[in-house]
């Protein structure tokens, strides 16, 4: 793992959602890009996710990256110009960490966003 700087360096982060039919706790090990108090993540599987399927229906969760851990809410990104930075957020950040052609992933993929607490107002 890289990222012994700053949080939004490391190759993970965590994030627990509560299931739409069990209410159970589910917890996700998934990529990330920090900017400006938000945490943006994208989905391959778009809103098939069961991830992004739990959001939609209760979007309390818990994120951690590496020792931070907060309480927040996520919510799936809609405005044009924040969908354009979250998907070249993560490509730029994975491209030279993964060997894969990540260009349609960052085309395709269902960008969601978690607006940290105290850091930013929603858009």
């Amino acid at each position: 793992m890289t990222g012994d700087g700053a949080p939004g360096d490391l190759d993970y982060c965590y994030l627990t959602t509560t299931g739409r039919v069990t209410g159970s706790s589910h917890r996700i090990e998934i990529w990330f890009a920090l900017h400006e108090g938000t945490v943006y993540l994208l989905s391959g599987d778009g809103d098939r996710s069961d991830w992004v399927r739990n959001v939609m229906v209760s979007p309390q969760v818990v994120l951690e990256v590496g020792a931070q851990r907060h309480l927040a809410k996520a919510r799936l990104v809609t405005a044009p110009e924040e969908d354009a930075l979250a998907r070249s957020l993560l490509v730029d950040k994975y491209t030279s960490r993964d060997p894969d052609d990540l260009t349609s992933w960052g085309r395709t993929a269902l960008p969601v966003a978690i607006d940290l607490p105290g850091q930013r107002e929603p858009a």
